[in-house]
């Protein structure tokens, strides 16, 4: 019961979209027949687009592209940034740390969204792409929370006396300081999974990686704005989404995290 209570919120609250995610193209079948723009009702339950398409058609279609990229760009970010931070705080070679983490500081100079338009504008990406490129301008973040909790654990007493044993640079990085700042980087990436989300819905909004009328819950919103007022749901309903899944995602880390506390004397578990 305890554990349905812990990951029950979380769970719950990130149930829906991710369940659209992935199984809503399988449930979209057909589109429906494209009626007036921004028409309430009219045999469709959550109205009409700008373009008459019928929304829960496209709500069932528009997850996956906007879920996918997320979670990918953010597995590559952590992808690059756990070895460089770790190799940048356990090394003893001071030029190897400065060759690793001052170009990243270059890059954290730059803002994000900057970086993807000044790279799209060159190169226009397609989902892939806008994945590695999101994954991208995440890195130097990533890897500098990286470094400064795996540089506090390698600072401790056992780490000293596991080098002197002789323990591979393996078992130092993975097994004692990796699982020393676990909390750190689960909670990091809870963070981190809602910030590149708002990376590729802006991407989206603009028009990167995605074509302006796609089936995508980002498109979908900014595409559907100038109807607010008429037609609601097609704005307010994609939104929620992307706001649930951010949310319950950190939830379930933070009870992820919490099931991992040792309980406290006094403190029932």
């Amino acid at each position: 019961m305890s554990r349905l209570r812990r990951y029950g919120p979380g769970a719950a609250v990130a149930a829906l979209p991710l369940a659209l995610a992935l199984a809503g193209p399988l449930l979209a079948g057909d589109a429906p027949a494209r009626a007036a723009s921004f028409t309430p009702g009219g045999g469709h339950w959550l109205g009409t687009d700008f373009v008459g398409r019928d929304v829960v058609h496209q709500i069932l279609l528009g997850g996956r592209p906007v879920v996918l990229v997320a979670l990918a760009a953010t597995a590559l970010a952590y992808l690059v940034a756990l070895p460089l931070g770790l190799i940048s705080a356990l090394t003893h070679r001071r030029w190897l740390e400065e060759l690793l983490m001052r170009p990243l500081d270059v890059l954290l100079a730059v803002p994000s969204l900057l970086m993807i338009l000044l790279v799209a504008a060159a190169f226009p990406p397609g989902a892939a792409g806008l994945a590695l490129l999101v994954a991208f301008v995440s890195v130097p973040d990533a890897a500098r929370i990286v470094r400064a909790a795996a540089a506090e654990a390698a600072s401790r007493p056992a780490v000293e006396a596991l080098r002197m044993q002789g323990e591979s640079w393996w078992r130092l990085a993975v097994g004692y300081v990796g699982r020393s700042i676990l909390r750190t980087l689960a909670a990091d990436a809870g963070i981190r999974l809602t910030g590149v989300l708002y990376l590729v819905a802006t991407a989206a909004f603009l028009g990167i990686g995605v074509a302006p009328d796609a089936a995508d819950w980002a498109v979908m919103v900014d595409r559907n704005r100038t109807g607010l007022l008429i037609q609601p749901w097609a704005v307010v309903v994609p939104a929620l989404l992307i706001i649930a899944l951010t949310t319950g995602s950190n939830l379930l880390v933070d009870a992820a995290m919490e099931n991992r506390t040792p309980p406290r004397k006094g403190r029932r578990p």
